[in-house]
């Protein structure tokens, strides 16, 4: 059994479910004043900062919908301004809509003041899509200098664990923890949910019981923490602990996440609550096809192992894999479509995939710890 990693940081951070009522205040008051005075300076900008956290923490992916309505609204009042492209280009990010996102980007870069803001974003948006890497983490490095700031710690951490640099990786994540100074239960969540992924997903050889106490501990400081709940089921299921991962998922049910619906209905299947299970299933569906509808980057890869899952529908898989892959060239996205194209039997495409993975990422420890290598030694054989 693994020990709870000792965490010692600056300031004790604010009750989560505090924080997260605080946050909801704020959001509101943010609309509020945003209504009576749309080019109020600033206010337009907190607002895509709270529909971030919300988004991000709570899981409500309508924050993307009322971020829609923002952006329409400023179009409507103040459409030439940098200020207004460079809104745009936070939540077409957001979105996933990579391309959209460095367009405006481009409009933005004509204002001085939102310099700073703007070249952190397109630095994100080139991490996301898995651009310039190796240029990209001389520049991250750069930006940290010792600052301890997790806005430069995290996307560092997060390279770092893309190259295939775990170890550091994980040094970074928890020197974020030791040397954060502000009391924010989201910040220090992140981080945690952070280390998960890192040891329970990234890594060559998961190491399940280590991802789970850093999903315990962001749980314990965040309890709505969404994504970080779905994970810590995952691990409990894939460990026979279906009753635990009930009780992870059934407090988040009511805020209608797909994904919430999906891994519940896996649950039940391992309970043989097959009925209770079916009904969670075809919820998932139709709560993924809905979002995909409206918001098609921005769910692409998680629509796709979702079909992927059990054989559901390896042909919508395959398709929406492909989808996310050509929007951005990350492993990951490398990784998903040759999954979905094998199973779904198209080994010219999978041949394709695999060739251009190498091309891009084959120079990376990453890529040599990655499915995608054990794939390119024993040949392009049509295996799952």
């Amino acid at each position: 059994m693994i020990e709870a990693p000792d965490i010692e940081l600056v300031y004790p951070p604010t009750d989560g479910e505090i924080a997260v009522n605080n946050l909801e205040s704020a959001r509101q008051r943010a609309w509020s004043r945003f209504w009576r005075d749309p080019l109020e300076p600033g206010i337009a900008e907190y607002v895509v900062e709270q529909e971030q956290l919300t988004a991000q923490f709570v899981g409500d992916s309508s924050a993307l919908d009322r971020l829609a309505m923002l952006v329409d609204h400023l179009d409507r009042i103040d459409a030439e301004s940098a200020r207004t492209a460079l809104i745009h280009a936070q939540v077409a990010a957001m979105a996933h809509r990579f391309t959209d996102a460095r367009s405006y980007l481009a409009k933005a870069a004509v204002s001085r003041e939102s310099c700073d803001v703007a070249n952190r974003l397109s630095l994100s948006i080139d991490q996301a899509c898995g651009a310039r890497l190796e240029s990209l983490l001389e520049i991250r490095r750069s930006m940290d200098g010792g600052s301890g700031h997790l806005e430069d710690l995290i996307p560092l951490g997060a390279l770092l664990a893309d190259l295939g640099n775990f170890d550091e990786a994980d040094r970074i994540y928890r020197r974020a923890l030791t040397e954060y100074c502000g009391a924010s239960p989201f910040a220090v969540a992140w981080v945690c949910f952070q280390l998960g992924v890192l040891w329970g997903e990234l890594v060559p050889e998961a190491q399940l019981d280590r991802a789970a106490l850093w999903y315990r501990r962001a749980i314990e400081y965040l309890p709505c923490y969404l994504k970080a709940r779905v994970h810590l089921a995952e691990i409990y299921s894939h460990c026979g602990r279906a009753n635990d991962a009930e009780e992870l998922l059934s407090p988040v049910v009511s805020i209608g996440d797909p994904e919430v619906f999906w891994r519940l209905a896996d649950v039940l299947f391992a309970m043989r609550k097959f009925g209770d299970a079916e009904v969670y299933m075809e919820a998932a569906r139709s709560g993924l096809e809905f979002l995909l509808r409206k918001h098609l980057l921005a769910f692409a890869d998680h629509a796709a192992e979702f079909y992927l899952s059990g054989d559901y529908d390896v042909q919508r898989a395959f398709e929406l894999a492909s989808i996310n892959l050509t929007n951005r060239q990350t492993l990951r996205a490398y990784e998903l479509a040759r999954a979905t194209a094998i199973r779904a039997g198209k080994s010219d495409a999978s041949s394709a995939i695999l060739a251009a993975a190498q091309k891009r990422w084959g120079g990376t420890l990453a890529f040599r710890v990655s499915p995608l290598s054990r794939g390119r030694r024993n040949g392009d054989s049509l295996r799952a």
